[in-house]
């Protein structure tokens, strides 16, 4: 009922004119992940808000906070641990919405191989894609079972997760997503099996956020576009099936069995109320950041994310 108000008062104020133009930045292809900004825009909601979005898929998967930082887009998707080290660095961010509101990262390994617990990781070896963050939430989880990052062996297998760990160049990869890898080596006759970082000793984290340029960034457009976003998430919630037939419409390349797997896996997970800010899990964060020897000190958590609905 919130919602609907805030989307009627939206209405009643918006002036008769060409709509607004907005720009986001995925951090990689369009995929399920991005349910509710592509079914808000098939939806119409956007364009009801007044909105006039545009959806950029990046080169690379690491441009996209720094093109919102740079003044090249209004809103990027982006990862709450990357915000972290970005904000540190320098980087004038804001995380104004959450998409993904729990941990998808993982430690991958296959089912029927010889590791069963994380003390087994001992002595083999780990890929990895993202360098700094993945091995300090390797390192965590490595020391909640008594081991440490000297003890395995790293590798940076450049992105190729699930097919590094299939042909056993290595024994384990961390990074992995657990609704599309899982999902990937099953369809390929592969059963993997993952170890979650927030039940091995990690903070729980948002997966996915949207982020802006904290300077610069056009509030009420932002708190339009979260607006869509909810009402996006509502609708897939309630109409899974519909959802979905709208969402890989969009695309040939989404109409296979890995993206309805991962579409059916990454429902539950979606944020139903993209402002909502939990305070707690972004100081806890910092402070793991922090005892982990990343950061030098811990900053304010309205250095790093807002609650617009507060505005």
């Amino acid at each position: 009922m919130r919602t609907v108000l805030f989307v009627l008062s939206l209405l009643i104020t918006l002036p008769a004119h060409a709509a607004d133009k907005m720009t986001i930045i995925l951090d990689w292809f369009v995929n399920p992940d991005h349910g509710p900004i592509i079914i808000a825009k098939e939806k119409g909601f956007f364009k009801d808000l007044g909105l006039e979005l545009e959806i950029i898929a990046p080169s690379n998967p690491a441009d996209p906070p720094k093109m919102v930082a740079a003044g090249n887009a209004d809103l990027a998707v982006s990862y709450q641990p990357q915000l972290h080290l970005q904000v540190h660095e320098g980087l004038p961010l804001m995380r104004v919405g959450t998409l993904v509101a729990t941990p998808l990262s993982c430690i991958l390994v296959l089912d029927d191989g010889p590791i069963k617990s994380i003390k087994d990781l001992k002595g083999r070896k780990i890929g990895f894609s993202v360098a700094g963050v993945e091995e300090v939430q390797l390192d965590a989880v490595l020391k909640n079972s008594g081991l440490s990052i000297k003890d395995v062996e790293l590798i940076n297998v450049n992105w190729s997760l699930s097919p590094s760990l299939m042909s056993k160049q290595v024994d384990a990869v961390i990074g992995a997503f657990r609704n599309f890898e899982l999902n990937q080596m099953d369809i390929e006759g592969i059963k993997g099996r993952c170890f979650y970082l927030e039940e091995e000793g990690l903070p729980a984290y948002d997966e996915l956020i949207y982020v802006a340029n904290a300077k610069t960034m056009d509030v009420d457009k932002i708190k339009r576009f979260l607006a869509a976003t909810e009402l996006a998430t509502q609708f897939m919630v309630n109409h899974p099936k519909e959802s979905w037939e709208i969402f890989s419409a969009t695309s040939k390349e989404l109409q296979d069995a890995l993206n309805k797997r991962a579409w059916a896996d990454t429902l539950p997970r979606f944020a139903l109320r993209p402002t909502a800010l939990d305070h707690g899990r972004y100081l806890r964060f910092e402070a793991f950041l922090k005892s982990s020897g990343l950061i030098k000190s811990v900053i304010p958590v309205s250095k790093l994310a807002v609650d617009l609905s507060a505005e």
